[in-house]
């Protein structure tokens, strides 16, 4: 870079004789940085304020840096702006352009150090805005070419534009904090209700497994028992003809003592024959007695097998149950999950995406999607019950999910039962009885749900429909007095192999 004076003289910067030399040198340096614009002072390769400058033998400017990444990325030590070949592998500093950059960055830094409000080229008020540039400038950097043909207003209706601007943003902020806050409370309840229900459901667990171990202790208990009676029995017997055995080895020793005494005497007795009678005489023959030893057997055959199938006395299997993640706030469920009643009040749970929030509804916990099933409900005294199925992909916020329930509803206002399926209107029927126990039946693949009066085995309807997603039966109480889901018989059968 050739730094050109223009139609000013050094003598109209300062007068000669009137300044020392330091003097001098400061003075033109000042006059320089007034006089030149930024882009004079700008590297031709990063278009930024020139750094460690060196001197090309084409008397052009170049940052080091630029100018090393520039010939090593063309291959040739060629000067950026003009292309002329530089006979210098490594080009001399520009003491005088690096010195005139830092005063000039200096310049510009104190300048905006004293107030934004003064241009740092022009030394001008910052009075208009650039709206293109998103800038400040002054009444001469509008005419520059920089910012040339550019619509430009006042500083201060940017400013009240800006305020505006900041003040929609804040807002648009503030409401997204809150939604934060909130949607952090949820999840810090949320978290609390993950401790409860992990708390309860292991002191369930504990209570249920307990009960089959106090089960399987009673049962350990009675066959043992069981065991020590029959050994208290035949060891008894054995015990009794051990003794009689004893009786009869001593008997028959008394009379060897004695024959053997006789034998032993000089003098011959008078009762010879008698006492070659006793000699004579048999001992009895004990017979062997077949089970008297422990039917071992009887006790452990099978019996694994056997106690399970003992179990099946204590234990029942329902074949739907509840699940409390979908529960409505208001309703309350049994520990075991198969009875639901209304409570007085809302209860704080987690309003997490399953759970219905508006009607008093709650689903089976484990989805349909092939095959045959059937599950019994006690509806009992309830003042409002609904019982069916409903398709998994529904949404459960609001009340207004009646596209996908396929349904048998009861009010006691009304007195009235009726069915109700995607696409048609209500079917409303009179049962011959007030209707206490309602069978299910849903068969998916033909599409047919079946609604049966268990009390008097009559069919109360048969909702008819093509299911393509997966459902789960759906259960609704309006009422204190609790509704049921029964129990299904079950029995163990062994197949023999043939």
């Amino acid at each position: 870079m050739s730094v050109e004076l223009r139609s000013k003289s050094e003598s109209q910067v300062c007068t000669e004789g009137d300044i020392t030399e330091k003097q001098h040198s400061s003075c033109w340096r000042k006059w320089l940085l007034q006089t030149l614009s930024e882009e004079e002072f700008s590297c031709p390769v990063c278009c930024d304020i020139f750094r460690d400058p060196v001197l090309l033998s084409c008397s052009h400017s170049v940052c080091e840096t630029c100018l090393q990444q520039f010939w090593e990325t063309k291959g040739s030590q060629e000067c950026p702006v003009c292309r002329r070949i530089s006979s210098r592998d490594d080009p001399p500093c520009n003491l005088v352009l690096k010195n005139l950059c830092e005063s000039f960055l200096e310049s510009r830094s104190q300048r905006a150090s004293a107030g934004s409000e003064i241009c740092s080229l022009h030394n001008e008020k910052l009075k208009l805005f650039c709206l293109k540039d998103q800038q400040p400038v002054c009444v001469v950097c509008q005419t520059s070419k920089k910012h040339k043909n550019h619509d430009c207003c006042p500083v201060d209706e940017a400013v009240c534009d800006f305020k505006n601007k900041l003040k929609t943003s804040l807002e648009s902020l503030q409401q997204h904090l809150k939604v934060l806050e909130e949607d952090k409370q949820a999840c810090e309840k949320t978290a609390a209700h993950i401790k409860y229900q992990a708390q309860h459901t292991e002191r369930q667990i504990k209570e249920e497994f307990e009960m089959i171990h106090q089960f399987l202790r009673d049962e350990e208990a009675a066959r043992i028992a069981a065991l020590k009676k029959e050994e208290e029995l035949k060891s008894h017997m054995m015990r009794r003809k051990i003794e009689e055995m004893s009786g009869e080895i001593a008997s028959l020793s008394d009379q060897i003592r004695n024959t053997e005494k006789e034998m032993e005497a000089e003098n011959i007795p008078f009762n010879v024959s008698s006492t070659l009678k006793e000699v004579h005489h048999t001992p009895k023959q004990h017979e062997k007695v077949s089970g008297t030893l422990i039917n071992v057997a009887k006790h452990l055959s099978n019996l694994k097998f056997r106690v399970w199938e003992r179990m099946q006395k204590i234990l029942q299997y329902y074949p739907v149950t509840l699940d409390p993640n979908t529960a409505h706030p208001r309703l309350h469920l049994s520990d075991d999950l198969t009875t639901v009643k209304l409570r007085p009040q809302k209860s704080l749970l987690p309003d997490n995406p399953e759970r219905f929030d508006v009607c008093t509804y709650v689903l089976g916990s484990e989805g349909i999607n092939s095959g045959t099933h059937c599950w019994d409900v006690c509806v009992g005294d309830s003042e409002l019950w609904v019982l069916g199925v409903i398709r998994e992909s529904e949404w459960r916020k609001g009340g207004n999910f009646w596209g996908s329930v396929w349904r048998l509803s009861y009010s006691k206002i009304t007195d009235e039962y009726w069915t109700q399926c995607p696409g048609y209107t209500p079917h409303y029927f009179t049962p011959t009885e007030k209707v206490q126990r309602v069978r299910v039946q849903l068969d998916w693949d033909r599409g047919k749900v079946t609604f049966t009066d268990l009390l008097t085995s009559s069919h109360l309807h048969t909702i008819t429909h093509t299911f393509t997603h997966t459902v789960f039966p759906l259960f609704c109480s309006y009422s204190s007095s609790p509704m049921r889901i029964l129990p299904a018989n079950t029995s163990v059968t062994v197949e023999q192999q043939i």
